[in-house]
């Protein structure tokens, strides 16, 4: 077997063995870890000594990776609430100080895109939830979090974006997460004097598992029906494979020619949050398969 498939064939938490433990006994807040790049992350982080409080819309989906981490010998807590709730933001900051006496990271990987289709058609309503969904629960978050880590005179936040800033079909999304590349920009300059850093991950396309929360959760607003000649033009934009698959137009923007692994986009958490990135914040990582974006 290859060195890379080695790699890549190690099982969950392999890293304690190897002694990788950035994070030893660090109180880490993973919002948004029931899925995709969240669980990834908050594996990632169990992987490497943290102790990983697992925040999740879903109580199904944050009690299964609670279970997996505990199970790995991690560990680990819930907290299950909606986090465009500036009071549920609140009430988790205060269940993990309580549980555990500090917070010194915020992973915030919430959000997503609901829709997609070229922006005159969408709804008022459309508009403001994917507005509320992908911007308002990071605001919250890293509001919340600020008295604790300011209090403590140290803290790291790493904020979730994507390079879809610059692309099609998801103006109100982009939008939004654009305002979070804003917030951790801005943020990272006033909180720098409290030892507290911030820094935002922007993905390209990334392979997870099937999703377990459905990106219309709870939204209750429903598509609008497109022109014919709209669909066909988003569809030929995403490659046929729904309209969140990637096309051969997205692929041919990535020289590495394929989308990321959720695993991939963990690591680049991981090392934000860590000591190794102590002297990195204000900043935009993009992890695109080098593909370039004017962030």
């Amino acid at each position: 077997m290859a060195a890379s498939e080695d790699r890549e064939s190690r099982p969950v938490l392999d890293r304690l063995a190897c002694g990788a433990r950035r994070f030893r006994d660090k109180v880490v807040i993973v919002a948004g870890a029931g899925q995709g790049i969240g669980r990834a992350s908050a594996r990632r982080f169990g992987e490497e000594g943290a102790i990983v409080m697992v925040a999740d819309i879903v109580e199904a989906a944050a009690s299964a990776v609670v279970a997996e981490l505990t199970a790995a010998g991690v560990r680990a807590e819930s907290f299950v609430g909606d986090l465009r709730d500036r009071k549920q933001c609140e009430a988790l900051m205060a269940r993990t100080k309580e549980l555990f006496g500090h917070i010194d990271v915020l992973a915030v990987i919430v959000g997503g895109t609901i829709w997609a289709q070229s922006f005159q058609y969408y709804r008022p309503e459309q508009i403001e939830e994917e507005i509320h969904r992908s911007f308002w629960a990071p605001m919250w978050l890293c509001w919340s979090v600020l008295p604790y880590m300011i209090e403590q005179r140290s803290g790291a936040i790493v904020n979730l974006a994507t390079s879809a800033v610059v692309s099609r079909y998801r103006v109100p999304y982009a939008a939004a997460k654009g305002g979070v590349i804003a917030l951790t920009t801005s943020l990272a300059k006033e909180t720098a004097r409290y030892g507290i850093r911030v820094n935002v991950v922007a993905p390209h396309g990334t392979d997870a598992d099937d999703r377990v929360i459905p990106r219309d959760y709870g939204v209750g607003v429903a598509a609008p029906d497109l022109p014919p000649e709209e669909v066909l033009e988003r569809d030929r934009f995403f490659g046929g494979k729904g309209v969140f698959g990637v096309g051969e137009s997205v692929k041919q923007e990535v020289p590495m020619g394929r989308k990321a692994r959720a695993e991939e986009q963990a690591a680049a958490i991981a090392f934000l949050a860590s000591d190794d990135a102590s002297y990195i914040t204000g900043q935009v990582l993009p992890v695109t398969g080098g593909a370039t974006y004017p962030f």
